[in-house]
């Protein structure tokens, strides 16, 4: 039910991943794609209004050059007429039949006045409201142009004549609906191009951001499933750009927390074996002082069976108080509060030998210490005497009567060795994986007998790790055990050779 529910949950983290995903990228696609769309669609307008004023420009140079062509003509006419005395007034219709004929069929339109009236209006100028009066050039050579738009695109010239025919003036009117049609035409052509355009723009949009998308939506996937407990999601590194920087510190990050994942794992299994170890050992001597003290209080007996029973609860009470003690001294150990120091190997092996003579010779356990040259180790004295004993302690556990244990101190390399040989009953290859552990036995009824808890190694550790050090078993069943302790060697000699 619960793998269930994570598995659920996880295709939710997973789905909202891709969901968010997704709406980022339909939201680059559209704002692309209108910003696109809205230079698209002005580069257009700007390139069909270009279009429209250069036919523009060319109709106006073209209607001035008409203009003045007709203007010319008109006025050597005029000056004809003059010449026979005819007169120009009732005479302009016919004048003025030519040049309707010249412009017939091209909806272009003229128009002749004098002294600010018109005296010739061809069809196309008739009909127009803002022809009824001449345009005033105040009596001025420049002509003037001007567009119009009433029931069809046209663009008018209008000038007078030079002197002394100033009072005349021709209007010329030129047709704009086949200039303005083209134009709506190429432009609607440029219109349905830019179309086309956009709908390539945007189907190569789509594929584009679905490639530059790609590693985000892994990146947030990755991250959904790490959010749902799978720590072993890695992505695909593709290419040196930003993107594939993205992913490899990404990957990093994720071996990094899965690497802290796994080490907070194991810190709390061994946390939870500790308990149930350290749960079983109270219960064990509690138990049985309970049952004797019981007994005791309970049932009639001797005075020589009250003292055994009462003998077996102090030896259980005082086991209890060593458990008591070595928690305490790992817990201090974790601490890593300590001042380090040069410590000579000779002097250590001094103060381990005054201790542990004792011991040895209840067991009559030969002891030895070998010590060739000086040597000096960087740290504190107490806590090396303290992880030698605890060697030295279970050698003596593992030795019988008319052995042997030999402790030895040399340099290898860069290195101090200090060796703990013994010749006891030795340890199995499975054994030696877990004697390092908390309350651990290799023999339980023994130690038990022995008084020992099962803690001796693990502060053995502790002070191994203190010291950035190193602790080996060689060990085999019936052979006997040798323990290296392997210490970095300081780095001063000299002032380690003053210290002895």
């Amino acid at each position: 039910m619960k793998r269930l529910q994570e598995k659920r949950s996880s295709r939710i983290v997973w789905a909202a991943a891709g969901g968010m995903g997704i709406k980022m990228k339909k939201r680059t696609f559209f704002v692309v794609l209108v910003l696109f769309l809205v230079f698209l669609n002005s580069m257009i307008l700007i390139v069909s209004l270009l279009i429209l004023r250069d036919k523009l420009s060319a109709v106006r140079d073209k209607c001035l050059a008409e203009h003045y062509v007709i203007a010319s003509s008109l006025i050597g006419d005029i000056q004809a007429l003059e010449q026979r005395g005819t007169d120009v007034k009732e005479n302009m219709d016919k004048l003025m039949r030519s040049y309707s004929r010249y412009l017939q069929g091209r909806g272009d339109g003229l128009g002749v006045s004098f002294s600010g009236e018109w005296i010739y209006r061809s069809p196309a100028l008739i009909h127009k409201e803002n022809a009824a009066f001449p345009p005033d050039t105040g009596n001025g050579q420049e002509r003037l142009v001007y567009m119009e738009n009433e029931d069809s695109f046209v663009l008018c010239v209008y000038g007078s004549f030079p002197a002394p025919w100033q009072d005349y003036g021709l209007m010329y009117i030129g047709n704009l609906n086949d200039v303005v049609s083209t134009w709506r035409h190429t432009k609607n052509t440029l219109f349905l191009a830019g179309a086309a355009v956009l709908l390539v723009m945007a189907v190569f949009l789509f594929h584009f951001l679905n490639l530059i998308f790609r590693p985000l939506r892994q990146i947030s996937i990755a991250s959904a499933r790490i959010a749902g407990g799978n720590y072993e999601s890695r992505i695909p590194v593709r290419g040196k750009d930003e993107i594939a920087g993205v992913a490899h510190n990404f990957n990093l990050m994720t071996k990094q927390v899965e690497i802290q994942i796994r080490q907070l794992q194991e810190i709390a299994e061994q946390k939870q074996q500790f308990i149930d170890n350290f749960s079983h050992e109270l219960r064990i001597p509690l138990t049985a002082i309970y049952g004797y003290a019981e007994y005791i209080q309970k049932a009639p007996i001797s005075e020589e069976e009250r003292y055994e029973c009462t003998q077996f609860i102090m030896s259980e009470c005082d086991r209890l108080r060593n458990m008591a003690y070595q928690l305490l001294d790992m817990a201090l150990l974790s601490r890593d509060v300590r001042e380090e120091e040069n410590c000579s190997v000779g002097a250590l092996f001094t103060q381990s030998k005054k201790v542990m003579y004792v011991r040895t010779a209840e067991k009559k356990i030969k002891l030895s210490y070998v010590l060739p040259t000086v040597l000096v180790i960087r740290g504190s004295m107490e806590q090396l005497l303290i992880l030698l004993n605890n060697l030295i302690d279970n050698a003596i556990k593992a030795s019988g009567p008319e052995k042997e244990i030999c402790v030895l101190a040399y340099q290898k390399e860069s290195r101090i060795v200090v060796e703990v040989k013994d010749d006891g009953i030795g340890m199995e290859a499975e054994q030696l994986e877990h004697i390092k552990e908390a309350f651990y036995r290799v023999d339980k009824a023994r130690s038990r007998a022995g008084g020992g808890t099962g803690l001796g190694l693990s502060i053995c550790e502790k002070i191994v790790q203190l010291h950035r050090a190193r602790l080996t078993f060689d060990s085999r069943p019936g052979k006997g055990t040798i323990v290296r302790l392997y210490f970095p060697q300081p780095m001063e000699e000299k002032s380690f050779t003053s210290s002895q």
